[in-house]
């Protein structure tokens, strides 16, 4: 049963489920290296210990003997397909890029950046999920069409004059193409947290909604935002509509947008803009904690905004996997992706056994990605914008140090 919990898992079980489940999201071509030199299957064992003395260290592999039981019949039903799995990573925000840039050295930068994409010197993450603009993990709020200073709100930049990508063309983008070049089946993601402030009821990235004069020019952010980006060398496999629509943040760029807002927006601008433009990226809806499962039933209910969408990211800040499974049963041809789920100070127990046990979980529930948060936070968890104090980055950059040292966190490890 696909949509099951998950039972604890002691450190030598740990290890060797999760050296099978690495041997089985192998390439053909590693997978067949994985033979012993008398042609019998061998397992390559990765193992981290739960206080985390070892982190992925590799250890003698395990080679299958002669079964020892009788008259053993395994059979295959290759009429059962689940969902292909693109992969897992996190998001190189403001926050992350600006520490992996100016904080570290270069060759300490390409060690960190090795360290997270490369296949074979590192965990070879192959999901990102860029924040479109200002988050909470940002230096400062910041959009793709800001205002000139003077310039009144009303109208606007509808015709997106000012529309520029200038601001992630200092080390967002750099470390976005070294990271395809370290793992060209690479793919990212994007969301924004908020348009312009123009577009807004509040006149800022602060809270708000969208003012219904403004629909037709954020489908043609998102048209801008896309060509932009690929012309930059850096191709957006997806995009969601807005970050966590059904929060509206009071200190961080943030914006709410019901499901029939979505519904609309998605159907009447934002799936034609795409279409019009010949672009292929996909649109996800939702983008939201698992509780709040009835948002994306409703949008994918609507026959005219389905057609435009490829399927539901979720978060995992609320509810039960499980909703997955109910989404994937209501809408079939509809796919899934998990696209947040930060660690924090929050957490307690074993830590390294939460992380395997949600990506097994979502894996279970038809996700097809497993996106964390940030990247790279440094040793106060900074810096940030607003909203979580105490989130974690796969990886710590400890500037407080001379030199700066990169730590590997436990979501590394996981």
């Amino acid at each position: 049963m696909r949509g099951g919990g998950l039972s604890l898992l002691t450190r030598s079980s740990f290890a060797a489920g999760l050296s099978l489940f690495l041997l089985a999201t192998l390439p053909e071509s590693l997978a067949q290296q994985t033979a012993s030199s008398s042609g019998a299957p061998r397992i390559e064992v990765v193992e981290s210990s739960q206080e985390l003395h070892e982190t992925l260290e590799e250890k003698p592999p395990l080679t299958f003997g002669a079964s020892r039981t009788a008259n053993l019949t395994i059979t295959v039903d290759d009429t059962v397909k689940y969902q292909q799995i693109d992969g897992f990573g996190a998001s190189l925000t403001d926050s992350s890029a600006w520490l992996l840039w100016n904080k570290l050295t270069e060759p300490q930068r390409k060690e960190a950046m090795q360290m997270l994409f490369s296949p074979t010197k590192g965990i070879g993450l192959s999901v990102l999920r860029q924040p479109m603009g200002a988050s909470d993990f940002a230096l400062s709020d910041y959009s793709y069409d800001d205002l000139p200073s003077g310039q009144p709100l009303s109208p606007g930049d509808p015709d997106l004059k000012h529309f520029s990508i200038d601001h992630d063309r200092a080390y967002i983008l750099p470390l976005l193409r070294e990271a395809l070049v370290l793992n060209a089946n690479l793919k990212i993601m994007a969301s924004p947290w908020s348009p312009p402030g123009w577009m807004k009821t509040s006149g800022s990235m602060i809270e708000g909604t969208l003012l219904p004069s403004a629909y037709a020019p954020f489908a043609k952010y998102f048209v801008r935002f896309v060509k932009e980006y690929e012309a930059a060398g850096v191709p957006i496999y997806a995009i969601t509509m807005q970050n966590e629509p059904l929060n509206i943040p009071g200190d961080y760029p943030g914006m709410g947008m019901t499901a029939r807002e979505q519904i609309e927006f998605l159907a009447n601008d934002l799936g034609p803009a795409f279409r019009d433009a010949q672009i292929r990226t996909k649109i996800l809806v939702f983008d939201h904690n698992w509780d709040l499962i009835a948002y994306p039933i409703q949008v994918l209910s609507d026959t005219k905004a389905a057609a435009f969408a490829a399927g539901t990211a979720t978060h995992c800040y609320g509810g039960s996997v499980t909703a997955q499974n109910e989404l994937h049963e209501r809408f079939p041809d509809k796919e899934i992706w998990l696209t947040e789920c930060s660690g924090g100070d929050w957490q307690t127990g074993k830590l390294l056994q939460q992380q395997v046990r949600l990506a097994i979980g979502a894996m279970r529930n038809w996700a097809k990605s497993v996106v964390l948060w940030n990247l790279a936070l440094d040793q106060n968890r900074e810096p940030y914008w607003g909203g979580c104090t105490t989130c974690r980055g796969i990886l710590t950059v400890n500037h407080a140090a001379q030199p700066s040292q990169i730590v590997p966190t436990v979501d590394y490890t996981a």
